[in-house]
């Protein structure tokens, strides 16, 4: 049987907010761990039929890199869906949010709101 490790490690301020995320897999073509901004792991607790979730950002995420990742989040789970159970309109209906989302990122970014 083959395993696969995925390692997340935060290092927080004197106030439990992340400075720092770190993260590593087995799987992942480079060795070594990886600095990132931000992450989103999602779990399903099949015995209460619900979702758990750590959303974790380091201070210095810019708020429109923050969105911009949600909305790659919202794109990843729209293939994810259509891959896993080919639901094409769920797919879809998750696509143009992400199209309309992104809009709205550039038009807030035309106006330098973010």
């Amino acid at each position: 049987m083959k395993e696969s490790e995925i390692k997340l490690r935060v290092i927080l301020d004197d106030e439990n907010i992340p400075e720092q995320i770190f993260w590593d897999a087995t799987e992942k073509e480079e060795e070594g761990e990886e600095e990132t901004k931000s992450v989103s792991l999602n779990i399903w607790d099949h015995k209460s039929q619900n979702t758990l979730r750590i959303d974790l950002w380091n201070k210095e995420m810019p708020t429109d890199e923050m969105k911009r990742f949600y909305v790659d989040c919202l794109g990843g789970l729209a293939q994810s869906i259509l891959n896993s159970t080919g639901d094409e309109f769920m797919s879809t209906a998750m696509n143009r949010l992400c199209d309309k989302l992104v809009k709205h990122l550039e038009e807030e970014a035309k106006n330098g709101n973010q």
